[in-house]
C-alpha cells in the first residue's frame, strides 16, 4: 500500500524535484502540499509550487500557503541559490490549480486527523515553522503521524552558517519544537544530502528520459549547478529534498543512525545547529534517527523512474 504523504515545501529548486518524485513513484501517495516562507517569500513559493503541479500535471491533490515568516525571528530567504523568484532558470507557466481555502497548518491538521493513525507521514523539506504551529494548534496531530522525514539540519556540518543548515536556521524555534514532539523525527541532513551529486552522467540519464518534466528538470540543475557552484564551490549541484521523499519511498536507499537531536536556540555562533549526541547508543525511547550514507544509484534510479512514470503531460 502506497504510503500517503503531506509535502510541506518551498519552492526552490530541489523542492520542485522532490514534488516530482512524490507524484511520479507509485509507492507514495501525495494527500497534501502546503508551502510556507523559507526560500523566497511565501508569495513566491506558492506560485512556484502550483507552477510544478501544472508541470507535472498534479490534479486532485490541496495545496495550501501556509506561514509568511517564521514564529519569532525576521525572514531569510536563499535568493543567493534560488534566485529572485526562487525558482529562477525554467520559464514556468502560468498556474491553473487553485488554492484550497484553508491555511496550511488546518490543513495539515485536517488531513492527519481525517485519516487513521499512522497512515500520514509528513515531509517537510523548508523551514518548520508550519509543522510546529499545526501540532501546537492540535497536539493530537503528534500521535497520529505515522513519522516526520525531515530535509534539514547536519550532525557536523552547516550551509547557513558554519554550523547551521538554511531549513533549520531560520526558524530554529519551530525546529525545536518539531525535534521534540513525541513523533518518531527522521533527519536527512547535509551529511546525507551532499551525497545526492546530479553528476553529468544523472543529468544524461535524465534527459534520456525525453519529456518536458524531464527536460524541466535539467533546467532547473543547469542553474542550481551553475549557483551552488559559486556560493559553495561544488562541482556537481546536491540535490537536498528528494532525498527525504526517497526515504520514504525506500528506506533502503540510506542507512540511518538512531542518535538525540536538540536545536541550538541560544548560541551567539551556533544558532540553528542541530546537535546530534552520538557519544552512546541511544536510549530505548529515542525518537530520533539521522542519515548517514546515501545509495547514489538506487536514489538517482528513483527519480529517473518517476520522471518515466509522469512522462509527458498536457501543454
Amino acid at each position: 500500500m502506497a504510503r500517503k504523504i503531506i509535502l510541506d515545501c518551498d519552492p526552490g529548486h530541489d523542492d520542485a524535484i522532490a514534488m516530482l518524485l512524490a507524484h511520479g513513484n507509485p509507492d507514495v501517495e501525495l494527500v497534501a502540499v502546503t508551502t510556507v516562507v523559507g526560500n523566497q517569500t511565501l508569495e513566491k513559493v506558492t506560485r512556484n509550487a502550483l507552477s510544478v503541479a501544472r508541470i507535472a500535471n498534479i490534479t486532485g491533490v490541496p495545496f495550501a500557503a501556509g506561514c509568511p515568516r517564521p514564529l519569532v525571528r525576521d525572514i531569510e530567504v536563499a535568493h543567493t541559490i534560488h534566485g529572485e523568484s526562487g525558482l529562477d532558470g525554467p520559464v514556468l507557466p502560468e498556474p491553473v490549480l487553485e488554492l484550497d481555502g484553508r491555511h496550511a497548518v488546518d490543513l495539515i491538521i485536517d488531513t492527519v486527523m481525517s485519516h487513521e493513525p499512522g497512515e500520514i507521514t509528513i515531509v517537510p523539506t523548508a523551514g518548520l515553522t508550519n509543522i510546529a504551529l499545526a501540532v501546537r494548534k492540535e497536539p493530537r496531530i503528534a500521535e497520529r503521524v505515522r513519522e516526520v522525514v525531515l530535509m534539514g539540519g547536519g550532525y557536523h556540518t552547516g550551509n547557513w552558517s558554519a554550523v547551521a543548515e538554511f531549513n533549520i536556521k531560520i526558524d530554529p524555534e519551530a525546529a525545536h519544537i518539531v525535534f521534540n514532539e513525541r513523533w518518531p523525527v527522521t533527519m536527512v541532513g547535509l551529511d546525507l544530502t551532499h551525497q545526492a551529486l546530479a553528476t553529468p552522467e544523472v543529468v544524461r540519464r535524465i534527459a534520456a528520459v525525453g519529456t518536458r518534466p524531464a527536460a524541466f528538470v535539467n533546467e532547473l540543475l543547469d542553474f542550481f549547478g551553475a549557483m551552488y557552484l559559486k556560493e559553495q564551490g561544488f562541482e556537481h549541484p546536491p540535490v537536498h529534498d528528494p532525498c527525504a521523499v526517497a526515504y520514504v519511498i525506500d528506506p533502503d536507499v540510506m542507512t540511518v543512525r538512531k542518535a538525540p537531536v536538540d536545536i541550538e536556540l541560544t548560541g551567539t555562533l551556533t544558532l540553528g545547529m542541530t546537535v546530534a549526541d552520538f557519544r552512546a547508543p541511544a536510549p530505548a525511547d529515542c525518537r530520533t534517527q539521522v542519515a548517514v550514507d546515501l545509495d547514489h544509484g538506487r536514489f538517482w534510479d528513483l527519480v529517473v523512474d518517476a520522471l518515466e512514470r509522469i512522462g509527458e503531460v498536457p501543454a
